[in-house]
């Protein structure tokens, strides 16, 4: 029997084969399968089966295969199933429509296009996303199983200014969420983005269509890290956390789902009746950087500094100055301030 062939993670930017979820999802029984098996199965050639088996290191799959036995999938993806997330649904988030799918582009992209103008709330998760977006355009990281990554559609009653702060009441929702699966210390940076020790957890994209004064369709699109494989963790630019690190176990991507579903449903409709007037509150305590010195980068390249001092009423960050003077941040890249060094007297 010869040695068995370990498929490493290489991340690079490609198309999804059609059939690659397919055969993953056979092997998922953590049994030898061959290659002739495998492609009288799906009624292709056993070299389609080889060559479509070649792609799964570029999603983070490790596949054992040794040469008689065939193919086996030692650690097998949760694999999200929307009947599964279905059974942890409660209260205002009972009528959700969930869909999974096993590739899409984008799912803020797909849900924002979608020509379903249904007041049912819809949530649509991707196994993968291949153009999966985060703030300002930067990319979203993801391997196969390795994150929680859905959006959202929810009709709302107000114009498309009334739900600026939006991205924050689902921030909010995220972690309640989290903290029913059992994980602590979470917190909030603003304006969209969750830290567990200052490293980036998840992230919220949202994005809004409609008139002025309503109604508006919010798209609230999440990503979470659920177990990040290392080679995926170093072609990311920022210090980074899963919920199997801090949780000590594997957590289960349906109940996750559905938890973040119940928890997006009860604060959106807080949202609409009050806005941020109840919630603000809530994610000032949750703020990492609340009272703590930040450098905001504005939209244009200038440099705010000052302490972080809570939320106004539409979700605006309050840095207060040296001066004493407040200003409100509607959009910006927020960072801790680098320690003041402390002056030193030149010699006589």
């Amino acid at each position: 029997m010869s040695a068995v062939i370990l498929t490493e993670f290489h991340p690079v930017a490609c198309t999804v084969h059609s059939l690659l979820i397919p055969i993953l999802r056979i092997l998922s029984d953590g049994k030898f399968h061959s290659g002739t098996s495998l492609a009288a199965s799906l009624d292709v050639s056993r070299a389609t089966v080889c060559n479509v088996l070649k792609q799964s290191g570029n999603f983070g799959i490790r596949l054992h295969r040794i040469q008689g036995r065939g193919y086996q999938l030692p650690e097998p993806p949760d694999w999200l199933d929307g009947s599964l997330a279905s059974r942890y649904l409660r209260g205002n988030a009972a009528g959700f429509r969930i869909e999974t799918v096993d590739e899409t582009t984008s799912t803020n992209t797909v849900l924002l296009k979608t020509d379903d103008h249904s007041a049912t709330p819809h949530c649509l998760a991707a196994e993968i996303q291949t153009a999966g977006r985060g703030r300002r355009g930067r990319q979203w990281h993801a391997s196969l199983g390795s994150s929680l990554t859905c959006s959202v559609r929810w009709r709302s009653s107000l114009g498309m200014a009334a739900l600026a702060g939006a991205s924050l009441a689902a921030g909010i929702a995220t972690l309640r969420a989290l903290q029913t699966c059992g994980i602590d210390g979470a917190q909030l940076k603003w304006p969209n983005d969750i830290l567990w020790q200052d490293r980036k957890l998840a992230g919220i994209l949202t994005e809004v269509q409609g008139d002025a004064l309503g109604p508006s369709t919010l798209v609230i699109g999440i990503g979470i890290n659920v177990r990040l494989p290392a080679d995926l963790r170093a072609d990311i630019d920022q210090p980074v956390a899963d919920l199997t690190e801090i949780a000590g176990r594997p957590v289960s991507r349906n109940q996750l789902l559905g938890e973040l579903l119940n928890a997006i449903a009860d604060v959106l409709d807080e949202f609409e009746r009050a806005g941020l007037e109840n919630l603000r509150h809530e994610w000032t305590r949750l703020h990492a950087h609340e009272q703590q010195r930040l450098d905001v980068t504005l939209a244009d390249g200038r440099l705010v500094s000052g302490t972080a001092n809570g939320l106004n009423a539409i979700g605006a960050l309050i840095i207060k100055q040296a001066d004493g003077n407040d200003i409100a941040i509607n959009t910006g890249d927020v960072r801790r301030a680098r320690p003041q060094m402390p002056a030193t007297r030149e010699r006589d």
